[in-house]
């Protein structure tokens, strides 16, 4: 089960051409080759992304590959910046909510 052979495309072939006639069906099969070609085109490019986003040594596409040198690291670009602290306020307390069905 599954395995298509000779004679069942025959059939197949046979029952296209009394569905569509001898005139659309080179057409029908045009468009389903540009069809099943965009089709490949766009998994191709969907897996290249996929791959591109998960090699983490390949640059983004049109971005050149950059690199950070010891002499462009100065020391007011590892200064840490003064944190000021925040203080936030408890929530207020509030009395539960009465059960209506309790009552």
């Amino acid at each position: 089960m599954g395995n298509i052979g000779g004679p069942e495309i025959l059939i197949i072939l046979v029952a296209a051409l009394l569905l569509f006639g001898p005139r659309r069906l080179p057409d029908l099969a045009k468009s389903a080759g540009q069809a099943l070609r965009s089709f490949k085109q766009a998994t191709s490019a969907v897996t290249d992304d996929l791959r591109a986003g998960l090699d983490p040594a390949a640059p983004a596409p049109g971005m050149a590959p950059t690199a950070i040198t010891p002499a462009a690291v100065t020391p007011a670009a590892v200064t840490p910046v003064a944190v000021t602290p925040v203080t936030v306020a408890p929530p207020a307390a509030t009395a539960p909510a009465a059960d209506p069905l309790r009552a």
